[in-house]
């Protein structure tokens, strides 16, 4: 039995832009790094044993901050869960885009990556990962659309309406051989406690 714990990087300059980023090696914005840093303290009190990160840098950022608070946890960069590749468009926002190709811009052929490539090597990683880590705690930090693809590959009866949140964690557990999606897209940690002063 392994746990994952699926995490979506820290917001970026291009996300508040709403810019597609795809494989651009885009850092975080300062935002983002304090994001990283309230996850880091959420998961400083669970129990994980190695950390994967896709190899982009706002990715990488973000495990690292995680990295810096859990400890002496292995991290290891794997270019296999980077974000999904888009083409033409990064750099983009959908107001560019709706000028430059117009309404049916998703149609069109600007070079996205195949879906069928997203799926096969998110599934060879992720064999790689439980087969290596047997009854581990893995935590593997990536990007909202690849994640969002190996999701309705794998737990497909799982709701996954919601846009992953920036630092969101997703846990899903693998026993024998099938999936199941414990929490989906919590951001519990970004949640600001007001403090109410008495008069």
């Amino acid at each position: 039995m392994t746990n994952i714990g699926l995490i979506r990087h820290g917001i970026t300059a291009w996300n508040k832009e709403g810019r597609a980023q795809g494989s651009s090696d885009i850092p975080l914005h300062e935002e983002g790094l304090t994001e990283a840093g309230r996850l880091a303290e959420r998961l400083g009190g669970e129990s994980w044993d190695v950390i994967y990160s896709s190899n982009l840098l706002r990715a990488k950022q973000t495990a690292e901050a995680i990295q810096e608070k859990i400890g002496s946890i292995p991290l290891h960069l794997d270019p296999r869960i980077r974000e999904v590749g888009g083409g033409m468009i990064e750099g983009t926002t959908e107001a560019e885009r709706l000028e430059k190709w117009g309404k049916d811009w998703r149609e069109m052929d600007l070079g996205f990556e195949p879906k069928e490539n997203i799926i096969n090597r998110g599934l060879e990683f992720l064999q790689e990962i439980t087969d290596k880590h047997p009854g581990e705690n893995v935590l593997i930090v990536s990007h909202g659309s690849f994640i969002r693809h190996l999701l309705r590959e794998l737990v497909p009866h799982t709701d996954l309406s919601s846009p992953l949140k920036n630092t969101s964690i997703t846990k899903l557990l693998i026993k024998e051989s099938q999936w199941d999606c414990e929490l989906y897209n919590c951001t519990k940690h970004l949640e600001v406690k007001q403090i109410v002063e008495s008069c």
